[in-house]
């Protein structure tokens, strides 16, 4: 069969050509043998275990700030410091910036000549662990931290539709997965997906995201998925401390089987549910402003991409999962609360006991004398 079927010119109209599907998969073929230029920013976000104060962040201006894309409405970043490594062969800029009061990101971005070589995912985890070890110098806590990857492509003519072509390399990408993915894998990656203008497209996922912008403005994107995930790492943080510290008050329960440990005992859980409530208010404040501002920010794409970003992370799981330790942590005060007032009330009335019974001994030993006084 041809690869084409003409219709040859007749009164002066052109010929029309109908391309075949053979033909059409030969023009695939050669889009997707194409090298495509593009840019890959690896980041960690971790906890410092220096908490800084706001005169101190202030401080940081004589550093410098980070490009700002929010105005007032959101926290801006300060950057803290600056590092150059060796990467196979190039140097390579870091960058680690801070948001108040504790959180501390280290980034790089590179260049790539072939954005969809697998072997970019090699390059990103070699830069992973240079941001870890950059992360160390500054204090961070190597227990929790988030890593996260973006895969950026601008400078190109016409709709970013036209790189679908290589939907399975950006899934694999976005999942730092070499290996072929199953179609409806793929066809879930790429529906977690926003467009503003009409050439430009973000993809979103867990570990990665792709961002097409024809005139390579990815700063905004950038800045929303270091947001986004210093706010997950927030999350993780809060429900392991609750975690820990809910065991604790249970193990001080346990220990609270005799009256004598319940007095003293229930000192200790109450200072150690009062620390909960602490970091409970400070946490859920912290939060609700964080998302407050986002959601006050007039940029359209911003709070559409946040919403997006919050989705594929899960935050509303993670906001409910911490409340119900929350809620726990409420009934666990209420009962210990509601112990520690029966035991004081016990504790009164076994006093107020033992002092009737030492009135009444002290007035049978007077009335023992005076009897004894009239019989001499």
């Amino acid at each position: 069969m041809a690869d084409t079927a003409k219709i040859n010119s007749f009164d002066g109209f052109d010929k029309l050509t109908v391309v075949s599907p053979s033909n059409h998969k030969l023009r695939v073929d050669a889009e997707r043998s194409r090298s495509i230029k593009g840019t890959l920013t690896a980041f960690v976000v971790g906890q410092s275990q220096i908490s800084r104060t706001a005169k101190q962040m202030e401080q940081l201006d004589s550093l410098r700030s980070a490009p700002h894309y929010f105005g007032a409405i959101v926290p801006a970043q300060k950057i803290i410091g600056t590092e150059e490594r060796e990467i196979r062969g190039k140097k390579i800029s870091f960058t680690v910036k801070a948001y108040m009061p504790d959180i501390i990101i280290a980034e790089a971005e590179v260049p790539l000549d072939d954005i969809f070589n697998e072997s970019n995912l090699d390059l990103r985890e070699e830069l992973t662990t240079s941001c870890r070890e950059i992360l160390q110098k500054h204090k961070a806590k190597k227990e929790t931290d988030e890593e996260y990857g973006v895969w950026a492509i601008g400078d190109y003519d016409g709709s970013a539709d036209t790189f679908l072509v290589y939907d399975d390399k950006i899934a694999g990408l976005l999942k730092s997965e070499k290996q072929s993915l199953d179609e409806k894998e793929i066809e879930a990656t790429m529906q977690s997906s926003i467009k503003y203008a009409r050439n430009d497209l973000t993809i979103v996922d867990w570990d990665g995201a792709f961002v097409f912008d024809p005139e390579g403005h990815f700063g905004s994107a950038l800045e929303m998925f270091e947001i986004a995930n210093a706010q997950l790492l927030r999350y993780r943080i809060l429900d392991n401390e609750l975690e820990e510290r809910m065991k604790r008050i249970n193990r001080l329960l346990r220990e609270m089987d005799g009256k004598r440990k319940l007095a003293l005992k229930s000192r200790e859980v109450r200072q150690a549910v009062r620390e909960l409530i602490a970091i409970r208010s400070a946490s859920v404040l912290e939060f609700e402003s964080t998302e407050r501002d986002i959601k006050l920010i007039g940029d359209w794409y911003s709070a559409r991409l946040y919403d997006l970003v919050a989705k594929k992370f899960h935050f509303d799981d993670w906001r409910q999962r911490i409340q119900l330790k929350l809620d726990s942590i409420e009934d666990i005060y209420s009962m210990i609360s509601e112990n520690f007032n029966v035991s004081l009330r016990a504790r009164l009335e076994t006093v107020s006991l033992v002092g009737w019974l030492i009135l009444m001994v002290g007035w049978f030993i007077l009335i023992v004398f005076e009897f004894a006084g009239l019989f001499r």
